[in-house]
């Protein structure tokens, strides 16, 4: 399975928040879907382990901020890559608490959301929250919408690891270093000859697309006759 190719589907990046009357927390999350027009419903995936998740399920009540393609790394940082259990994240920034005591984050933000939660569904390693939009409004019109995309190709960042999205940078290195194998030229140190494996060997029955190691081992060079072992990345 190409990790990499999740990163083709389209998502926004938001901040959810909410809290429980006596604490609040809000993370950085990419699942958020409008499911009906009317009424009008919102569903989000958060992470079992989300300390906002415990909130939400407490209070039945969320916030979604959209946040600019602009915003500041800090609060991309403070909302994706800190516990709430550990900090206050709405310390030092620009926040509203509506009449349901819902925390709703306006800095670097398009618009938000306040929800009420009518149904959640238990995915697994998440929880999706269904909920009925009760209240919103616009901050700015002059702005661009921040996407998983954006952030990943142009600020290249990656997704926290609670995210939906989250994928083992390891695991990425790893794809990678396979992908460079896959196309790797290989050079016949006896003639000189260039197995590209984007054009193969069809002559000898290897086709285009065919890595050098994937060649089988009585395969020679089609120019002088040389056995695979007198070949070398190029």
């Amino acid at each position: 399975m190409k990790q990499e190719a999740f990163f083709n589907i389209s998502y926004g990046l938001y901040i959810i928040s909410s809290s429980d009357g006596s604490k609040k927390n809000g993370y950085i999350g990419n699942t958020v879907f409008q499911v009906t027009a009317s009424p009008a419903q919102i569903a989000i995936g958060c992470n079992k382990d989300n300390y906002t998740a415990s909130l939400i399920e407490k209070s039945g009540m969320y916030s979604i901020s959209v946040l600019k393609q602009s915003v500041k790394q800090n609060i991309i940082g403070t909302f994706g890559y800190h516990s709430g259990k550990d900090i206050d994240k709405f310390e030092n920034i620009e926040y509203i608490e509506t009449e349901n005591n819902t925390p709703v984050v306006t800095e670097d933000c398009l618009a938000w959301f306040e929800c009420k939660v009518v149904k959640q569904v238990d995915v697994g390693t998440h929880i999706l929250f269904i909920a009925e939009v009760i209240e919103n409004d616009v901050i700015a019109t002059d702005a661009e919408p921040l996407t998983y995309s954006y952030y990943h190709k142009i600020k290249k960042g990656l997704a926290p690891k609670n995210a939906p999205t989250y994928v083992d940078p390891e695991l990425l290195k790893k794809e990678k270093a396979e992908s460079t194998e896959v196309m790797q030229k290989y050079r016949c140190l006896a003639c000189g000859y260039i197995y590209d494996p984007a054009i193969g060997d069809e002559d000898s029955g290897i086709p285009p697309g065919t890595p050098f190691k994937d060649i089988p081992d009585d395969w020679v060079c089609p120019t002088c006759g040389s056995t695979k072992d007198m070949f070398e990345p190029f």
